[in-house]
C-alpha cells in the first residue's frame, strides 16, 4: 500500500516542499530509502524502526520503500524522521484513513518515539505559508519560535504515539498560541551602557552617525582606551528590531543550529565577535554544506572584530564584497546558498604591534618598517569601504578620578531612531532603509550637495586622493550628520564632519 504525507527541507536558510512516499509490500523484509538522502537522513531507517516499536506499534517485517521527491535534491538533517513514521503507519494501516495533505510534518524522533527540535524549524514554516499550507505539525520545543508565523496553524507534539492518535481521529492536538510580535519586545537591559564609558566624546558621536545610519566603523588607539566597550555599546542604540527583521533574523540562527530549543523569536539585534584566528569559512561562510558565516549571523546587527590586523588577510578581504552588496554567494561542488549579510561592521585596532604609537603616557618601541607592515595587513580595498574611522586617545587621569556626566544609551538611542524614521520615509519602497545603504544609482538622488559641500568635498578628494568609492561614502555619512541635524539639505558643515571621519585613524588610507 502507498501513503504520502509533506514536509519541507533547508536550502541555506530557506525551506522547499519534499514529498514523503512510503509504499509497503510483500516479499523479502526491507528497507530502502531512496531521494538522494545523506547520513543523517539513511539512519533514520533505524530511528524510525525503534521509535515505532517502542510507540506500541508494529514495524513491517516487509518490503518498505521510502522515497523523497524531489530526488534530484540532496535532503539533510533529521527532520524527515517523523513524516517518514507516519508515511509507513498509514501505508502499513496502523492509522485508518487517508494521509491528510494539508498538513506539513516536521520532526526528529528519539529511540522512545519523542519529538526532537530541528533546526530551521521557521524557515521551513515560512516556506509552507508561501506555498499554501497553513497546518504545521512541529516538535514542542520548535513551536515557540512559529508564534508570530502570521497565518499559520502550529501544532506542538510531544510524541509520535500522540501524533499518530490524533491523525488517526484520537485526541487532538491543541494548536500553540498565537502571539503579537509587540508583546514580545520588552525593555531592554543593555549589559553596556555609554553613559559608563569615561571621555571619548568623538568616539561616541562616531558611533551615534554609524548607528543612525548603519555605516561600517573603525577605531583605532592604545590598550585600555575602551575600544572594546565602545563597539559592545553599539548594540543597546540600534532601534528595535520589526517583525520582518526579526524573522529573518531568527531563521538564520534556526538554520545555522543557534536557536536554543524553546526559543522564541528573536528581538534582540545580535552581536557577534569572533576570534582573530577566525578562518575565511567562518566569517564568510561555508564548508562542505555552505552553512553562514559570521557576516551572516550578524545580518540586522553588529558584527565587531577586535584586533583588526590579527586575522587573517584573506578572510578579512573575503567580506569586501558582502559589505559592498549586502549578500554573500556560496558555491560548492555539492551545495549553493545565497545568505543575506546586512551587517553593520566594527572594527578595533592598535595603532601599532606595540600598541602605544602616539600615546602621551608611554613611548612606542616599534621601527618604522615593523609599524608599516602591521597596518598593511589590513588592504586598501576593505578600509576603503570603512566609512568612519575614528583615533580613540588614552583618557587623562583626571578625567577619570572625577567623571563627566555622559548620555545613556537610551537617550542617544532616541536621536537614532528618529534620524532612522526619516531614512524609512524617504527609502519606502526601494529595497533599502539606511543611508549607507544607497546604491550608486541614487546617490545623486539622495545626497545631493551644495555648491559650497561641493567645492569641499572636490579639493579634500584632490589633496587626499579620494576614490570614487571613498567621495561616496563621505556623501552617505553627511546624510546621516544632516538627518541627525534634521536638515533635508547637505550643507558643507555636513561634509566636513563626514571627511573627518574620513581621513581620521589609518593617516588618510
Amino acid at each position: 500500500m502507498l501513503a504520502r504525507v509533506f514536509s519541507f527541507a533547508l536550502d541555506g536558510i530557506d525551506g522547499y516542499l519534499v514529498s514523503v512516499e512510503a509504499n509497503v509490500t510483500g516479499g523479502m523484509p526491507g528497507f530502502e530509502l531512496v531521494g538522494l538522502p545523506d547520513a543523517a537522513v539513511r539512519e533514520s531507517r533505524e530511528r524510525v524502526r525503534a521509535a515505532l516499536q517502542n510507540s506500541g506499534f508494529t514495524p513491517p517485517f516487509t518490503r518498505v520503500t521510502v522515497n523523497l521527491a524531489p530526488a534530484d535534491i540532496k535532503k539533510t538533517g533529521p527532520s524527515f524522521d517523523l513524516p517518514i513514521a507516519l508515511a509507513i503507519l498509514y501505508a502499513s494501516g496502523q492509522i485508518a484513513g487517508e494521509p491528510p495533505q494539508d498538513l506539513v510534518l516536521l520532526g526528529e524522533l528519539s529511540l522512545g518515539g519523542e519529538l526532537l527540535p530541528v533546526r530551521g524549524a521557521l524557515s521551513m514554516a515560512l516556506a509552507a505559508l508561501k506555498r499554501g499550507y497553513r497546518r504545521l505539525l512541529v516538535p514542542a520545543a520548535n513551536a515557540p519560535e512559529l508564534a508570530c508565523a502570521e497565518g499559520a496553524q502550529v501544532l506542538p507534539g510531544r510524541t509520535l504515539r500522540q501524533v499518530a492518535d490524533a491523525l488517526g481521529g484520537g485526541a487532538p492536538i491543541s494548536p500553540q498560541p498565537s502571539v503579537p510580535f509587540a508583546s514580545l519586545l520588552h525593555e531592554r537591559t543593555e549589559a553596556n551602557d555609554l553613559s559608563s564609558v569615561i571621555g571619548q566624546t568623538a568616539a561616541k558621536r562616531a558611533l551615534e552617525i554609524a548607528a543612525a545610519g548603519g555605516h561600517s566603523l573603525l577605531l583605532v588607539g592604545p590598550p585600555g582606551t575602551g575600544k572594546t566597550m565602545l563597539a559592545r555599546c553599539l548594540p543597546g542604540l540600534l532601534p528595535e528590531m520589526t517583525l520582518e527583521e526579526s524573522l529573518e533574523t531568527t531563521r538564520i540562527h534556526s538554520a545555522a543550529g543557534l536557536l536554543p530549543p524553546g526559543t522564541g523569536l528573536l528581538t534582540e539585534r545580535p552581536f557577534r565577535a569572533p576570534h582573530h584566528s577566525a578562518s575565511l569559512a567562518a566569517l564568510v561562510g561555508g564548508g562542505r554544506d555552505a552553512r553562514p558565516g559570521e557576516i551572516t549571523l550578524a545580518h540586522n546587527g553588529v558584527l565587531f572584530l577586535d584586533e583588526l590586523p590579527e586575522f587573517q588577510r584573506s578572510a578579512l578581504d573575503g567580506m569586501r564584497q558582502p559589505l559592498e552588496d549586502g549578500f554573500v554567494s556560496i558555491v560548492r561542488a555539492n551545495s549553493r546558498a545565497r545568505y543575506p549579510a546586512k551587517a553593520m561592521l566594527v572594527a578595533s585596532m592598535n595603532p601599532c604591534p606595540c600598541g602605544y604609537l602616539g600615546s602621551r603616557t608611554r613611548a612606542c618601541r616599534c621601527a618604522p618598517q615593523a609599524i608599516a607592515r602591521y597596518q598593511s595587513r589590513i588592504s586598501g580595498p576593505l578600509l576603503d569601504r570603512i566609512d568612519l574611522r575614528v583615533e580613540v586617545g588614552e583618557v587623562l587621569q583626571s578625567s577619570s578620578l572625577c567623571p563627566e556626566k555622559s548620555e545613556t544609551s537610551a537617550a542617544v538611542r532616541e536621536r537614532v531612531k528618529q534620524a532612522r524614521a526619516l531614512e524609512q520615509q524617504r527609502y519606502a519602497g526601494l529595497g533599502f532603509y539606511a543611508n549607507a545603504q544607497i546604491d550608486a544609482r541614487q546617490l545623486e538622488r539622495f545626497c545631493h550637495l551644495d555648491a559650497a559641500g561641493e567645492r569641499l568635498l572636490a579639493a579634500a578628494s584632490a589633496r587626499w586622493g579620494l576614490s570614487m568609492r571613498g567621495r561616496a561614502r563621505v556623501q552617505k555619512v553627511a546624510r546621516t550628520i544632516a538627518d541627525l541635524a534634521g536638515s533635508q539639505q547637505l550643507l558643507a558643515e555636513h561634509v566636513a564632519e563626514a571627511l573627518q571621519y574620513r581621513l581620521g585613524g589609518t593617516g588618510g588610507r
